[in-house]
Protein backbone atom coordinates (compact mmCIF):
# COMPACT_ATOMS: atom_id res chain seq x y z
CA UNK A 1 0.00 0.00 0.00
CA UNK A 2 2.90 2.31 0.82
CA UNK A 3 4.43 1.78 -2.64
CA UNK A 4 1.09 2.60 -4.28
CA UNK A 5 0.77 5.88 -2.36
CA UNK A 6 4.37 6.79 -3.15
CA UNK A 7 3.75 6.11 -6.88
CA UNK A 8 0.54 8.16 -6.77
CA UNK A 9 2.43 11.05 -5.14
CA UNK A 10 5.08 10.93 -7.88
CA UNK A 11 2.43 10.96 -10.62
CA UNK A 12 0.69 13.91 -8.94
CA UNK A 13 4.00 15.78 -8.65
CA UNK A 14 4.74 15.20 -12.35
CA UNK A 15 1.28 16.47 -13.35
CA UNK A 16 1.66 19.62 -11.23
CA UNK A 17 5.11 20.35 -12.70
CA UNK A 18 3.79 19.83 -16.24
CA UNK A 19 0.80 22.14 -15.67
CA UNK A 20 3.01 24.86 -14.15
CA UNK A 21 5.51 24.53 -17.02
CA UNK A 22 2.78 24.87 -19.66
CA UNK A 23 1.31 27.87 -17.82
CA UNK A 24 4.69 29.63 -17.64
CA UNK A 25 5.54 28.94 -21.30
CA UNK A 26 2.12 30.06 -22.62
CA UNK A 27 1.97 33.14 -20.39
CA UNK A 28 5.52 34.48 -20.66
CA UNK A 29 7.40 32.79 -23.51
CA UNK A 30 5.31 31.61 -26.50
CA UNK A 31 1.80 30.74 -27.56
CA UNK A 32 0.10 29.36 -30.66
CA UNK A 33 -1.88 31.52 -33.08
CA UNK A 34 -4.23 30.47 -35.89
CA UNK A 35 -4.34 32.79 -38.92
CA UNK A 36 -7.86 33.75 -39.95
CA UNK A 37 -8.38 35.48 -43.29
CA UNK A 38 -6.34 36.50 -46.32
CA UNK A 39 -4.82 39.82 -45.20
CA UNK A 40 -1.28 38.38 -44.92
CA UNK A 41 -1.25 36.29 -48.12
CA UNK A 42 1.24 35.49 -49.97
CA UNK A 43 3.30 34.91 -46.83
CA UNK A 44 0.70 33.60 -44.36
CA UNK A 45 -2.54 31.85 -45.29
CA UNK A 46 -5.90 31.22 -43.66
CA UNK A 47 -5.62 28.41 -41.09
CA UNK A 48 -1.80 28.57 -40.81
CA UNK A 49 -0.82 27.59 -37.28
CA UNK A 50 1.95 29.84 -35.95
CA UNK A 51 4.13 30.06 -32.84
CA UNK A 52 4.29 33.57 -31.37
CA UNK A 53 7.33 34.60 -29.32
CA UNK A 54 6.20 36.70 -26.33
CA UNK A 55 9.64 37.02 -24.73
CA UNK A 56 11.65 39.00 -27.32
CA UNK A 57 9.69 42.22 -26.87
CA UNK A 58 10.33 42.14 -23.13
CA UNK A 59 14.03 42.49 -24.02
CA UNK A 60 13.95 44.82 -27.05
CA UNK A 61 11.40 46.91 -28.97
CA UNK A 62 9.68 45.69 -32.15
CA UNK A 63 11.52 46.36 -35.43
CA UNK A 64 10.36 47.32 -38.91
CA UNK A 65 9.45 44.34 -41.07
CA UNK A 66 8.64 41.98 -38.21
CA UNK A 67 5.29 40.21 -38.31
CA UNK A 68 3.45 40.61 -35.03
CA UNK A 69 0.26 39.47 -33.35
CA UNK A 70 -1.56 42.20 -31.44
CA UNK A 71 -4.85 43.03 -29.79
CA UNK A 72 -7.00 44.98 -32.22
CA UNK A 73 -7.31 48.57 -30.93
CA UNK A 74 -11.10 48.49 -31.50
CA UNK A 75 -11.68 45.38 -29.36
CA UNK A 76 -8.97 43.80 -27.21
CA UNK A 77 -10.71 40.43 -27.44
CA UNK A 78 -9.78 40.21 -31.15
CA UNK A 79 -6.24 39.43 -32.28
CA UNK A 80 -4.72 40.46 -35.61
CA UNK A 81 -1.53 39.55 -37.46
CA UNK A 82 0.25 42.27 -39.47
CA UNK A 83 3.72 43.50 -40.47
CA UNK A 84 5.33 46.49 -38.71
CA UNK A 85 5.93 49.29 -41.22
CA UNK A 86 6.36 52.41 -39.07
CA UNK A 87 8.17 52.81 -35.73
CA UNK A 88 7.54 55.27 -32.86
CA UNK A 89 8.12 58.91 -33.81
CA UNK A 90 8.17 58.25 -37.56
CA UNK A 91 5.98 59.65 -40.32
CA UNK A 92 4.48 57.10 -42.73
CA UNK A 93 3.06 58.00 -46.14
CA UNK A 94 1.33 55.29 -48.18
CA UNK A 95 0.65 56.48 -51.72
CA UNK A 96 -0.36 54.35 -54.73
CA UNK A 97 1.62 51.23 -53.93
CA UNK A 98 4.65 52.88 -52.33
CA UNK A 99 5.38 53.19 -48.63
CA UNK A 100 7.62 56.06 -47.58
CA UNK A 101 8.90 56.46 -44.04
CA UNK A 102 10.57 59.50 -42.53
CA UNK A 103 12.50 58.36 -39.45
CA UNK A 104 13.14 60.35 -36.26
CA UNK A 105 16.35 61.81 -37.76
CA UNK A 106 14.37 63.16 -40.74
CA UNK A 107 15.73 60.64 -43.27
CA UNK A 108 13.14 59.69 -45.90
CA UNK A 109 13.20 56.18 -47.37
CA UNK A 110 10.93 54.26 -49.69
CA UNK A 111 10.54 50.69 -48.45
CA UNK A 112 11.54 47.88 -50.80
CA UNK A 113 8.68 45.47 -50.25
CA UNK A 114 9.62 42.70 -52.67
CA UNK A 115 7.81 40.20 -50.39
CA UNK A 116 4.45 41.58 -51.61
CA UNK A 117 2.71 39.56 -54.33
CA UNK A 118 0.48 42.35 -55.67
CA UNK A 119 0.42 46.13 -55.85
CA UNK A 120 -2.15 48.30 -54.09
CA UNK A 121 -3.55 51.80 -54.30
CA UNK A 122 -4.76 54.54 -51.98
CA UNK A 123 -3.31 57.30 -49.86
CA UNK A 124 -2.71 57.43 -46.09
CA UNK A 125 -0.46 59.56 -43.89
CA UNK A 126 0.30 59.10 -40.20
CA UNK A 127 2.72 60.55 -37.68
CA UNK A 128 3.34 58.06 -34.89
CA UNK A 129 3.51 58.83 -31.19
CA UNK A 130 6.17 57.70 -28.74
CA UNK A 131 4.73 54.18 -28.29
CA UNK A 132 2.89 53.68 -31.58
CA UNK A 133 3.50 51.36 -34.54
CA UNK A 134 2.05 51.48 -38.05
CA UNK A 135 1.10 47.97 -39.22
CA UNK A 136 -0.08 46.65 -42.57
CA UNK A 137 -1.11 43.31 -44.00
CA UNK A 138 0.96 41.82 -46.82
CA UNK A 139 -2.14 41.48 -49.02
CA UNK A 140 -2.56 45.26 -49.02
CA UNK A 141 -5.68 45.45 -51.22
CA UNK A 142 -7.56 43.15 -48.84
CA UNK A 143 -6.11 44.13 -45.46
CA UNK A 144 -7.86 45.97 -42.66
CA UNK A 145 -4.92 47.66 -40.91
CA UNK A 146 -3.41 50.94 -39.64
CA UNK A 147 -4.55 52.66 -42.83
CA UNK A 148 -8.12 52.10 -41.60
CA UNK A 149 -7.98 52.40 -37.82
CA UNK A 150 -4.67 54.08 -37.06
CA UNK A 151 -1.51 52.99 -35.25
CA UNK A 152 -1.16 50.17 -32.72
CA UNK A 153 0.09 51.02 -29.25
CA UNK A 154 3.10 49.07 -27.93
CA UNK A 155 0.98 47.73 -25.05
CA UNK A 156 -1.34 46.01 -27.57
CA UNK A 157 1.44 43.98 -29.22
CA UNK A 158 1.39 40.38 -27.95
CA UNK A 159 4.45 39.00 -29.69
CA UNK A 160 6.60 38.24 -32.70
CA UNK A 161 5.69 35.52 -35.21
CA UNK A 162 8.64 33.10 -35.25
CA UNK A 163 7.53 29.77 -36.75
CA UNK A 164 4.80 28.30 -38.93
CA UNK A 165 3.94 24.88 -37.48
CA UNK A 166 1.07 23.94 -39.80
CA UNK A 167 0.65 22.90 -42.55
CA UNK A 168 3.62 20.60 -42.06
CA UNK A 169 4.82 20.86 -45.67
CA UNK A 170 5.18 24.65 -45.14
CA UNK A 171 6.65 24.60 -41.62
CA UNK A 172 9.42 27.16 -41.32
CA UNK A 173 11.00 29.92 -39.24
CA UNK A 174 10.46 33.56 -40.24
CA UNK A 175 12.90 36.43 -40.42
CA UNK A 176 12.00 40.05 -41.17
CA UNK A 177 13.06 41.54 -44.50
CA UNK A 178 16.01 43.95 -44.68
CA UNK A 179 14.88 47.39 -45.85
Amino acid sequence: MKKFLWSLLEVGETVVIAVVAVFVVRTFIAQPFLVSGASMEQNFHDRDYLLVDELTYRIRPPERGEVVVFKWPGDHKSYYIKRIIGLPGERVVVDDGKVKVTDVEGILRTLDESYLATSFSGHTEATLGAHQYFVMGDNRSFSYDSRNWGPVDRSEIVGLVRVRLWPLNQAMAFHPPRY
